[in-house]
């Protein structure tokens, strides 16, 4: 029996269910029962049937889960599997803005800790940022914590005032504008399809700007054989996975996030037999934190 095949046999022992993003290597969403982006993971993460959640992500995925499913088991492949963007903002900011700002809704990208969330009015995912800051009846809006992702809703929400946080993901951050000019030269008739998380310059030379599963979308609805993905390279195993007949190029150098990729097969393994790793958050904060990703899922879901 091999690794793979053992994780599913204790998986049905344990009564547990594999939930993996996009972003971890291929093998990992090989054997998840949900592979997805961060709203898609959170949605589904509600209601499972399954006692444990194994969650192949970084930890604010993994806090995520446990605030919506307090009474469920959460295990971490991979404690140490953490976002730096998660902790890019801070309580004294915040009260900072709100003491200038009294009408000001304070919008937390889900990219981020629980303790962030529990000083936000609402949590918001790359997938329905435009959506939910569009619906809130706030006109000014502080979001938290990437800059990024900040300035292209704000661009997309125009009749709203942004007040502008400075974090960043690293992994999107590091993707440069002059590298998706080479790669168009290289590959001219390539689409350029990026994540809001990259900066304002790559943004403008794309075709196609929207999360993880927008661009997938994106490639199998379009016509285009060739594009130029601007994202975290793990979403290439889905990518060719549906589309066969289809050529992905990443810019150089090709973006890694060093945090999804500590997720393997073994970690897997380990604590799904083990147990180990198991999110808590303690139950003052898990009440705070849920608020605003609640808020999230009913104003999404309209």
């Amino acid at each position: 029996m091999d690794i793979a095949e053992e994780i599913q046999v204790l998986k049905k022992e344990k009564n547990a269910v594999i939930l993996a993003h996009y972003y971890v290597e291929p093998e990992v969403q090989e054997i998840a029962d949900y592979i997805g982006d961060s709203f898609y993971l959170s949605k589904i993460a509600v209601g499972l049937k399954q006692q444990t959640i194994v969650f192949c992500g970084v930890r604010f995925m993994g806090e995520s889960a446990k605030v919506l499913n307090p009474e469920k088991t959460v295990l971490l492949p991979d404690m140490e599997a953490d976002c730096p963007m998660a902790h890019m903002a801070d309580e004294e900011a915040i009260q900072k803005v709100r003491k200038e700002y009294p009408d000001a809704a304070v919008v937390c990208y889900i990219n981020s800790t629980a303790s962030l969330k529990e000083l936000s009015d609402v949590c918001v995912t790359s997938a329905n940022a435009v959506k939910i800051v569009k619906a809130l009846p706030n006109k000014q809006i502080y979001f938290i914590p990437d800059k990024n992702l900040a300035h292209y809703i704000a661009s997309q929400v125009p009749e709203k005032e942004f007040i502008f946080n400075k974090g960043f993901c690293p992994t999107h951050e590091r993707i440069e504008a002059k590298r998706i000019c080479q790669a168009k030269q290289q590959h001219p008739k390539a689409l350029v399809l990026s994540h809001p998380e990259c900066e304002e310059e790559v943004l403008k030379l794309s075709d196609y700007i929207g999360s993880t599963s927008g661009i997938i979308q994106y490639a199998a609805e379009s016509p285009n054989e060739e594009f130029i993905i601007c994202t975290e390279k793990g979403v290439r195993y889905k990518l060719e996975k549906n589309n066969p007949g289809k050529k992905f190029y990443f810019p150089e150098p090709v973006p890694v996030c060093p945090n999804m990729k500590k997720i393997t097969l073994e970690k897997v393994l380990h604590v799904l037999k083990t147990g180990e790793n198991e999110v808590e958050v303690e139950e003052r904060l898990r009440i705070g934190s849920k608020k605003p990703l609640e808020r999230m899922l009913d104003l999404a879901a309209k």
